[in-house]
């Protein structure tokens, strides 16, 4: 039997690989920071071991799964290579890993989190699928027909992949410490679309999937009618969306989904696109689709008494706008207040007036400081940077965080891709619980 050691378990791709090996049967070790982080909770479920990193981790007889934060100098990957043993990285590895299955990569530079899990969820309702999301969610099921995979397009991971289908949900300029330009990121997605085997669905709405070049056919959905699939009749409530669909501007059938925004519909209509094209039966999508409870930490509600606190992975000025839409849907008689963490500063500097814009649909607005990373150097720009530009925003730290109560029965959107985000929002969770025990 393989063991397998993953050095960075608990970063999101690598914890949900993880969970798809053991449950497939086989020895699953791994290494990371001593800190809490939200990804190792299905770790420790399956009673998986997780070590400090530390080079005498490292033994013969283990393949090491290297996760894509950690050069080749990190101490583990050093000792690996000392006693001879195979150092895989962690997309080249599932690349491999996805050929045993009819495989599906749901890609694009938003939404890919979201539409990776409702497809899952569609597709476990119809034939075994495993799958593996980037919210650090994985499953492998015995004899699966289907492999569902979040598909990055950061520093062109992405292209370690051969997919038989492609979801592609958006282009959009991001990761602006690795990509020159706009011009740039499209060429990663054309490159990635060369290699889907049978066929791409891809959003029409996105002017820049329009331009999408491939050797397979292209199946687009959207609002826009022009497209092959498209919702038509939509009917938003504070309980989600209804809307019609047309195939080829044939009426289809209509769904409903729990989920607001307009982003929600159109992750939805990517994946009715895709299992109608696998012949998944009508009854199983619409079933499925109102029934699915979401992914972590996208706009995960937890309800108090008189306060909702909304936690969203949201980190980019499209995503900012995308989950403000869908709190003012749900909760249209609320004051909605922003709690954001810019994540890098090379995104904060690139994108620092579109940012600025996206959160001013928030009633409020409080900023915390920025969450770097160890790949870049900070420069000169600050938050206080970002603040200037949003009307009324305020710096919060978070031995303020008491200061959002002033706020009432507000609901409160705690926004963004860095650890501390999280810090923030525990921490005024356990503020108001207090209040409600005292």
């Amino acid at each position: 039997m393989t063991v397998f050691h993953f050095t960075g378990i608990k970063g999101s791709g690598m914890s949900s690989l993880a969970q798809i090996l053991h449950d497939s049967m086989n020895e699953v070790q791994g290494s990371d920071v001593e800190k809490y982080i939200f990804t190792e909770e299905p770790l420790v479920e399956r009673k998986i071991k997780i070590l400090p990193f530390d080079a005498d981790n490292i033994v013969p007889g283990l393949t090491v799964i290297a996760g894509n934060a950690f050069p080749d100098t990190h101490p583990e990957l050093v000792r690996a290579k000392e006693l001879g043993l195979e150092v895989i990285r962690y997309h080249d590895f599932l690349g491999h890993y996805m050929d045993q299955f009819t495989s599906i990569a749901v890609t694009g530079s938003h939404g890919k989190t979201s539409t990776t899990g409702l497809l899952s969820y569609v597709l476990s309702g119809f034939t075994p699928t495993s799958y593996l999301i980037g919210d650090g969610t994985g499953k492998g099921v015995k004899d699966s027909r289907f492999f569902v995979l979040e598909a990055c397009e950061y520093r062109r991971h992405f292209l370690a992949y051969k997919p038989d289908y492609a979801i592609m949900t958006n282009i959009d300029f991001d990761h602006p410490d690795y990509f020159k330009d706009l011009d740039d990121v499209m060429d990663a997605f054309n490159q990635m679309a060369m290699q889907v085997k049978k066929a791409i669905v891809a959003c029409g709405d996105d002017h820049h999937l329009q331009q999408i070049k491939a050797n397979v056919p292209v199946v687009f959905y959207g609002f826009d009618e022009a497209n092959d699939f498209f919702a038509k009749n939509v009917v938003k409530t504070s309980d989600g969306s209804s809307f019609d669909v047309y195939v080829r501007n044939e009426y289809f059938n209509s769904f409903a989904i729990p989920s607001a925004g307009d982003h929600a519909i159109l992750n939805a209509l990517g994946v009715i696109a895709l299992s109608h094209y696998e012949g998944v039966p009508v009854d199983i999508i619409k079933d499925r689709l109102s029934t699915f409870g979401g992914v972590k930490r996208r706009f995960t509600i937890t309800e108090y008494d008189d306060k909702t606190i909304v936690d969203d992975y949201a980190h980019h000025p499209t995503e900012i706008e995308a989950t403000l839409q869908s709190a003012k849907q749900k909760y249209p008689d609320r004051e909605i207040v922003a709690i954001f963490q810019p994540h890098t500063f090379t995104r904060t500097a690139a994108l620092l007036d579109s940012f600025a814009a996206s959160l001013s649909h928030a009633d409020s607005v409080y900023l915390c400081d920025i969450f770097g990373s160890a790949r870049e150097k900070s420069g000169t720009l600050t938050i206080d940077d970002l603040v200037k530009r949003v009307p009324g925003a305020k710096h919060l730290k978070i031995e303020q965080i008491a200061e959002l109560e002033e706020h009432g029965n507000a609901v409160y959107l705690f926004m963004g891709a860095g650890d501390d985000i999280q810090d923030y929002m525990n921490a005024f969770k356990r503020l108001i619980e207090q209040g409600e025990t005292a």
